[in-house]
């Protein structure tokens, strides 16, 4: 049974980020600290230096021979049912595409694990519990939040490119051959474009921080010298709470809070704690999670979303506003959805 000093130390972690991004809204609403252009170069900083530093921290203190098979497979399953269920929502609705794709993912699979996430767990489920979901934290570092900024440069890639069209509409009706001639012609192109596109995302990727930074917490499997260590934590310390600052600086330029509106609003937080949860209760099940590892795979998938996602969507500018609504209402629900499952599940 969670006791009230348990309780305790889930909001203590709460706190301080809503003191974050209340400081930054007042900063920009009130106070008229920072232009749009600052408030960008802020939210380059968190995305640049903060971000991946703390990726780097995470990745290279964990031991890869004793994580969790049936977790990780049970994870990976989770986020591919969502790919796949929302690249058929978008096909059948034929509207928003990959950015829609990109947004659902970071709602409905990328919790806030890392400050909210493991003390909650830990008075839910004991200690174990808490290293269990730190692996969770570790492969959203190591893997998800790289797919996430492959599909994020992949959109920016496909916006920027422009089709060739070879031959004019006269040219078409001209006849069967030329019919044919332009059909190839437009395959040959496409695969020019698609070759064109992927190259251009490898390139971005490659000068990307967080893929240095996760390469180098990958293949890092000693203690940091004390120097190199303190070097990235007092960046990387300081990583969530200046996304939290970011978040507000941006809730700040918006004229509602609510800056998706009430709709959307509702669908975020329907994606995150009723499809998420669902995803990863089917994924637990065909994978042969049972008991105990079963209710701390469910019960984290219900955790709000991560702030990093929202990071990357206003760097790239896919749906921030969604994802910002997301993350400030999110948390604030997450207690007693939480709680509530977590009763449900003593059941």
């Amino acid at each position: 049974m969670i006791s009230v000093v348990d309780a305790y130390h889930v909001v203590a972690a709460c706190v301080p980020l809503y003191v974050a991004m209340l400081l930054a809204y007042i900063s920009v609403k009130w106070w008229k600290l920072f232009t749009p252009d600052q408030c960008a170069g802020i939210n380059k900083f968190v995305a640049k230096f903060s971000i991946p530093l703390l990726s780097f921290q995470v990745i290279s203190k964990n031991n890869p021979y004793k994580m969790n098979l049936k977790l990780i497979y049970a994870d990976f399953l989770q986020k591919l049912l969502a790919f796949l269920v929302l690249v058929a929502i978008t096909k059948i609705s034929s509207r928003g595409g990959l950015r829609w794709i990109i947004t659902g993912l970071s709602l409905s699979t990328l919790p806030n694990s890392l400050i909210l996430g493991i003390p909650l767990l830990r008075a839910m489920y004991s200690e174990e519990a808490a290293l269990l979901l730190a692996q969770i934290v570790v492969l959203q570092s190591l893997i998800w939040y790289n797919l996430l900024l492959f599909l994020f440069e992949l959109n920016a890639a496909k916006s920027a490119s422009v089709t060739p069209n070879p031959e004019t509409p006269e040219e078409h009706d001209a006849s069967q051959a030329k019919e044919g001639e332009e059909e190839a012609q437009n395959r040959t192109a496409t695969r020019v474009r698609t070759t064109h596109i992927l190259l251009t995302v490898g390139r971005k990727l490659i000068i990307n921080p967080n893929t240095h930074a996760t390469l180098l917490g990958l293949i890092w499997a000693i203690k940091l010298p004390a120097i190199i260590d303190q070097s990235v934590r007092i960046l990387s310390n300081g990583g969530l709470g200046m996304a939290m600052f970011s978040l507000g600086l941006f809730m700040a330029s918006r004229p509602s809070i609510i800056a998706c509106g009430t709709r959307m609003a509702a669908a975020a937080m329907a994606l995150k704690f009723i499809v998420g949860p669902a995803l990863m209760a089917a994924s637990s099940f065909a994978i042969g999670l049972r008991s105990t590892l079963f209710k701390i795979a469910f019960v984290q998938a219900a955790l709000p979303q991560g702030i990093v996602p929202f990071v990357f969507a206003k760097e790239y500018n896919v749906h921030p506003d969604i994802l910002s609504t997301g993350v400030l209402f999110g948390m604030i629900i997450t207690l007693p959805v939480t709680l509530a499952y977590y009763f449900l599940l003593a059941l």
